[in-house]
């Protein structure tokens, strides 16, 4: 994350500071932004702990705004979805589970109902692979109307998407998870709950498939078996795919994918400031990763909360949030970042370009399964995102510059609990990573601060940091805190 952005595991997004200050940044021009037009640069800036409660946000967000949401943002990995609270419209206490059959009926019956339910998937995913659109709503209970609707949709947007691979797989049923009222109203012979693994690659995007849990509904009726929900009874942090969320628009650049709940005209608009964004952080971090990013852009709050599988209303204060699309940290894992719809629109074409540059480094840097402390994952990518727009650090350090003024110079690095949501002075924790990192580029180069960052992040022990400090900088950790610590006084006067 970062003063305007986020990034990796456990490390939510951008907020805004703490007086809901909208006076707008002081901006050093780059002679690039005169020959971008306005409605083509999308605004993003999240991951990362929040900050504590915030005022009501104002309607006119500036880039002001923009760096103090970066200034408090991080990137939510896998570990943060996963423990994120259940649906409110599901049922939260429920968690999915295998039935452990006591008898050899009751296993005889398990036995049948995943047969049906997996030649039910498997008829599903031909339909998919084959485009047979009449196929696909065979297999959909014909009593249920409301998911036959939906489940047009579903099929209309993975036929939209490029994918390369798509898989449905059943994994385990519980036969008690439906109410006596929710069987009786399903009817059939039987009906029953089944967790289902949907795995999907989208082709010249993803090294490995995205991966998630599907709540399917189950019901026999005549001797065949149907699906009748995809969206029954979620679990806590159970996300859900962005195709069965509404109708999605695509856009493509020539290093983005924009996914938009919206319109195809919202799509299109953040294509040029994606791009932007992937060549300003190739820039920095060299051509040695894949330069494609995947922006979700949900239409309103819910769906950004039903995509990272999120409490309601925890993201409200985050622009952006950069996630991996996998339930469990790996390598190669299909990152996405996700806009908060309302904040994403707010912000200006500078705050969008800093945020959008913030969270595709997180993207190209691995920050989702990185051992990188937080201060470096942060503070890395604000200083990509405010090398490629340069502000003011009066603008962009006001929170730590205040506290240093008043004699509070920070006496450590910013420590993992300092980026946490409760954190009080969340922002000068994002404020001194950018600030750390940048000193690092000015005293011994851009390269070596890259250098730096890839030593520790291919450390494979908690050596990693102090082991980086002393072979790529050439002094201790201690050494360089009493440097920075000299830095951030000069820097703020004092």
């Amino acid at each position: 994350m970062s003063r305007l952005t986020g990034a990796g595991e456990q490390r939510g997004a951008e907020v805004i500071d703490e007086h809901g200050d909208t006076v707008p940044l002081p901006v050093i021009p780059s002679a690039s932004d005169a020959e971008e037009p306005l409605d083509h640069l999308s605004e993003s800036y999240a991951d990362g702990p929040q900050r504590p409660p915030f005022p009501p946000i104002l309607k006119k967000v500036a880039l002001g705004v923009a760096v103090c949401l970066v200034a408090g943002a991080g990137y939510a990995g896998l570990q943060r979805i996963a423990n994120a609270p259940a649906d409110p419209n599901g049922v939260a206490a429920h968690q999915p589970s295998q039935s452990s059959p006591s008898t050899p009926d009751q296993a005889q019956a398990g036995v049948q109902r995943a047969v049906a339910g997996e030649a039910v998937l498997q008829k599903m995913t031909d339909a998919v692979e084959n485009e047979d659109r009449t196929e696909f709503l065979n297999t959909i209970d014909p009593k249920a109307t409301a998911f036959r609707a939906s489940a047009r949709t579903i099929f209309g947007n993975l036929s939209m998407l490029p994918l390369g691979t798509f898989q449905l797989r059943y994994v385990s049923d519980d036969s008690a998870a439906l109410t006596p009222d929710r069987q009786a109203e399903l009817g059939g012979t039987q009906s029953w709950l089944a967790q289902v693994e949907v795995s999907w690659q989208l082709s010249g995007y993803d090294v490995k498939p995205a991966r998630e849990t599907l709540p399917v509904t189950f019901v026999t009726r005549d001797g065949k078996t149907y699906a009748a929900s995809f969206s029954e009874r979620f679990a806590a942090g159970q996300r859900r795919p962005v195709w069965a969320l509404g109708p999605i628009a695509l856009a493509k650049g020539k290093h983005s994918l924009v996914i938009s709940l919206d319109s195809e005209s919202e799509a299109r608009s953040y294509v040029s400031v994606a791009d932007k964004a992937v060549e300003s952080v190739t820039k920095v971090w060299g051509k040695g990763w894949r330069q494609k990013v995947v922006v979700y852009l949900p239409a309103k709050q819910t769906q950004m909360e039903g995509v990272l599988g999120a409490q309601p209303n925890t993201y409200t204060q985050i622009a952006a949030v950069t996630m991996a699309e996998l339930d469990t940290p790996a390598l190669g894992a299909p990152v996405r970042i996700v806009a908060n719809p309302k904040l994403f629109q707010e912000l200006g074409k500078q705050g969008r370009r800093i945020v959008l540059t913030h969270e595709t480094t997180h993207v190209a840097s691995t920050a989702t399964a990185s051992p990188v402390p937080l201060w470096l994952a942060e503070g890395f990518a604000d200083y990509v995102a405010f090398t490629a727009v340069p502000v003011q650090d009066e603008s962009a350090a006001k929170e730590l510059f205040k506290a240093v003024r008043a004699g509070k110079v920070p006496s450590t690095l910013p420590t993992p609990e300092a980026f946490a949501a409760s954190a009080t002075e969340l922002p000068q924790a994002y404020e001194s990573a950018w600030l750390a990192c940048r000193l690092i580029a000015e005293r011994e180069g851009q390269d070596k601060l890259v250098r730096f960052y890839r030593a520790v992040h291919a450390s494979k022990t908690s050596a990693g940091l102090p082991d980086a400090f002393k072979s790529v900088l050439g002094m201790t950790e201690a050494e360089f805190v009493a440097e920075w610590q000299k830095y951030l006084e000069r820097l703020a006067g004092a």
